[in-house]
């Protein structure tokens, strides 16, 4: 308790805090176990284990909030547990049942419910499931046995003082995926593969690094955090079709909002010709929600959408978003699960 006193609520980052408890799972011989929630934050596996040598790992990213009414209400958590599948099949994982896994974090939230930040600081309790393999081997093969970690932290508002537009790099020299490769799933490798080219766009004091297409760099893939999103200037919701991106929850839960609101949407390739003439441009993720962009850097080149601040539409969308996380809303899609 006394750690959760001294939390500052007010000037909480992104950053890892152990909490009271995570809930772990364990496979084997074909199945899961029951699970348990654990107070330990380390743990012992092989120096063979899988993940270290060949890569299976997989992850997903969550929120809960402490809505106006008093009440804990999770973001879309079957979404994520479907989302979990999806990328365990690909890396040839087991699947965890979407209805256990959604009681897992409600579990783990109910037991963490102290560290979630009051209602008013803008703060959430960030969900971080993670699944690795565990078996010890040195030929290259699936593993037997896997964990599924499910962690929280508190995490707070991203934006203090205002949301301001920041400047993104296109990656001409590297892709954060291949063609037919793993960028339509949260595997934890695509996020080493973009790091290379975040350090990049970090050298040219831009925020985000912007990934093309790895077949044939001439359409816009996505930002090597989150998705890409842009209102067009007659007003149209555009986000980009590809293979190689992950399907965002935020970005499907924006686009739905958006037609609610009577903008018409699309999902389209996005030829990178294209940017220049657009009206806003925004990464948008679990973290943030929306980052707006206000310059884009591609070599010599900078194309400027002379945003000062985050632009109408995008601040619109924005409100909705987290008017109906927090509670201030109405729920008209049934997204928020109570704890």
């Amino acid at each position: 308790m006394d750690a959760i006193m001294n939390i500052d609520w007010e000037n909480l980052g992104f950053k890892f805090m152990p909490t009271r408890s995570n809930i772990r799972f364990h496979y084997e011989n074909g199945s899961w176990d029951e699970g348990r929630l654990c107070s330990d934050y380390n743990i012992t596996v092989s120096v063979a284990a899988n993940v270290f040598h060949y890569g299976q790992a997989i992850f997903e990213g969550g929120k809960a909030f402490r809505c106006r009414d008093g009440k804990v209400r999770i973001f879309r958590p079957e979404e994520n547990g479907k989302r979990l599948n999806s990328s365990a099949r690909h890396l040839m994982m087991p699947e965890f049942p979407v209805e256990k896994f959604v009681e897992a974090v409600k579990t783990v939230v109910r037991d963490n419910v102290d560290y979630i930040p009051p209602y008013g600081t803008g703060g959430a309790l960030y969900i971080r499931p993670v699944m690795f393999g565990t078996t010890p081997q040195i030929g290259v093969g699936a593993s037997l046995a896997y964990e599924l970690v499910i962690m929280v932290v508190p995490v707070g508002a991203y934006y203090k003082g205002g949301i301001k537009p920041v400047d993104a790099m296109i990656s001409r020299d590297y892709d954060r995926a291949a063609p037919h490769g793993t960028g339509h799933i949260k595997a934890a490798g695509n996020y080493a593969a973009s790091l290379i080219s975040s350090k990049q766009a970090k050298d040219r004091h831009c925020a985000v690094a912007l990934f093309l297409d790895p077949a044939t760099h001439t359409y816009v893939d996505e930002f090597g955090t989150s998705n890409f999103l842009a209102i067009t200037r007659d007003g149209r919701y555009v986000t980009s079709l590809s293979d190689s991106i992950l399907p965002s929850i935020t970005n499907n839960s924006l686009m739905t909002i958006a037609a609610d609101l009577g903008m018409p949407t699309e999902r389209r390739r996005i030829a990178a010709s294209e940017l220049p003439d657009f009206a806003e441009v925004a990464a948008c993720g679990t973290a943030v929600v929306l980052t707006p962009v206000g310059r884009i850097l591609d070599g010599d080149k900078v194309i400027d959408y002379h945003l000062t601040e985050i632009g109408p539409v995008l601040h619109k969308l924005y409100n909705e978003m987290t008017g109906i996380q927090h509670g201030e809303l109405p729920d008209r899609h049934n997204w928020l699960t109570e704890i």
